[in-house]
This record gives structure tokens, C-alpha cells and sequence, in this order.
């Protein structure tokens, strides 16, 4: 077969393309994994059942690990397609 993509290419593509997204959205859910689980204990071992208190800590911290791993995110992403993907279009 002479040009075009296979088969094989379109799942390797598709394969380094959801991998792309794992390692960009780690960040965030290990945050929100790791901040869940210490105000589930706190409410836990205080009996403070607020529900404000899981979702605004939460969310405040997901916006920091967010705005300190933008860059990194859009690093990821830019090489993905620089270096990957629009090789691919372009035939190359």
C-alpha cells in the first residue's frame, strides 16, 4: 500500500492520542482523588456533614493544580500534534 494511513497507523494514533489525555488529566483527578478522600475524613472524624465543604475546597484546588499545570498540559498537547498527528496528515 503506497501512502495513506493503515489500519494500524489510525489505532496507533488513536492509542497515543488517548494516552495524550490521561497523562494531561492526571493532575486534576489525583488532586480531586487526594482532596476528597482528607474532607471525607474530616467530616468523618467531626461529623460535620456540609455538602459546601467537599465542593469548594475541591474545586479551589483543582483550579490551582490547574492553573500551575497549564503550561504543562499545553505543552503536551502542542507536541502531540507537532511532532504526531499533523506528520500524519500532512503524508509524512
Amino acid at each position: 500500500m503506497t501512502g495513506g494511513m493503515t489500519e494500524a497507523m489510525i489505532f496507533d494514533l488513536t492509542r497515543q492520542g488517548l494516552w495524550v489525555s490521561v497523562v494531561m488529566s492526571a493532575p486534576l483527578l489525583a488532586v480531586a482523588l487526594v482532596v476528597g478522600v482528607v474532607i471525607g475524613l474530616f467530616q468523618a472524624l467531626t461529623s460535620v456533614q456540609e455538602m459546601t465543604l467537599t465542593f469548594v475546597p475541591k474545586a479551589a484546588a483543582m483550579l490551582a493544580v490547574f492553573w500551575l499545570s497549564m503550561s504543562f498540559m499545553t505543552n503536551s498537547l502542542v507536541s502531540f500534534f507537532t511532532d504526531t498527528l499533523i506528520p500524519q496528515i500532512a503524508g509524512g
